[in-house]
């Protein structure tokens, strides 16, 4: 990558729109594995397997470039790796219990725009942690469109029903807030620690204890061949990309600026979802709740120093 290119105009909007529509395709991507190495919706241990086979093999390769650009990758004190390995536990495996669990159980377009809901959970942490990030009357009034965008997204049925489970909408938006409170954790460890090799060694703990976790529970990935090989590899280099792109962006331009494209990460969810998993998003509540979770991420982000730290 050219020096040039990730401080560019053109070159930032290329770049920062690449990670969107990569955190963006792991939607449909999920959901495809999930058919292609025959994971049912109820089999939460094969799922756990399947998230931790991902990650692990993510944070491998975040650390191999990291290795290669010689970073400090085993530069660490016992009480930095302590932090790192609570990290993996919190952001990486625990979130992606919740995520890969609800995503089993929810459509790929729902779960696009109510997993957004980690950048307005990030905005209300902060003001109860940080003196210099308070809310404000607009980052306020952005997660409050936000948040309507999610109620919006469930209404649905005759006269208005509310269409939403515990274990397919309610553990999105449960994996969106761990997300939230693991990522301002990260934060804070990231100023003494590369970020890039800190999220490589959580992305590798973290895998490993889903891992551990699905195969303990007898969980079973069937059915794998070169396709959904394909896929899983696809799905680990979307995470190990997307973060080492964006932190390049972060370093070289205003934090505001390149934040405010979180708000495409929910459309190219949603996109991609109907194209790749034939979904529809033609009710009025998907697109009106679309509309509203963009404009409540592009308020909240626009001048304000919320970052996409790991995307689905």
């Amino acid at each position: 990558m050219t020096p040039s290119l990730y401080k560019t105009r053109t070159g930032v909007f290329l770049l920062a729109t690449l990670c969107c529509a990569l955190w963006g395709s792991a939607f449909p991507a999920v959901k495809s594995g999930y058919a292609l190495l025959k994971v049912a919706p109820t089999d939460i241990a094969s799922q756990l397997l399947f998230a931790g086979w991902r990650f692990a093999l993510a944070g491998a390769i975040l650390l191999i470039v990291a290795i290669v650009m010689k970073k400090p990758v085993l530069a660490m004190s016992r009480g930095q790796a302590g932090q790192v390995a609570l990290l993996g536990l919190t952001q990486t495996a625990i979130q992606y219990v919740f995520f890969y669990i609800g995503l089993a159980h929810a459509s790929g377009v729902k779960s696009s725009i109510m997993n957004a809901t980690s950048v307005f959970f990030s905005v209300v942490l902060a003001h109860f942690i940080y003196a210099d990030d308070r809310l404000s009357g607009r980052k306020a009034l952005g997660c409050l469109i936000g948040f309507l965008g999610v109620v919006v997204v469930n209404l649905g049925g005759g006269a208005l029903g509310f269409d939403f489970t515990l274990l397919g909408e309610g553990f999105i938006v449960i994996a969106a807030f761990v997300l939230a409170a693991a990522s301002i954790y990260g934060k804070r460890l990231s100023r003494s620690l590369d970020p890039m090799v800190m999220t490589g060694w959580q992305l590798f703990v973290g895998g490993l204890i889903l891992t551990a976790a699905g195969m303990g529970m007898d969980g079973e990935l069937q059915g794998f061949d070169l396709t959904s090989g394909a896929l899983l590899l696809y799905l680990a280099l979307l995470s190990s990309v997307a973060f080492a792109v964006w932190s390049l962006l972060l370093k070289h331009n205003p934090v505001g600026m390149i934040a405010a494209f979180n708000f495409l990460i929910p459309v190219f969810g949603v996109s991609l979802s109907v194209l790749f998993l034939g979904e529809s998003m033609l009710r009025w509540s998907y697109l009106i709740a679309l509309v509203l979770v963009c404009a409540g991420i592009w308020l909240v982000t626009r001048s304000g120093a919320v970052s996409k730290v790991s995307g689905a």
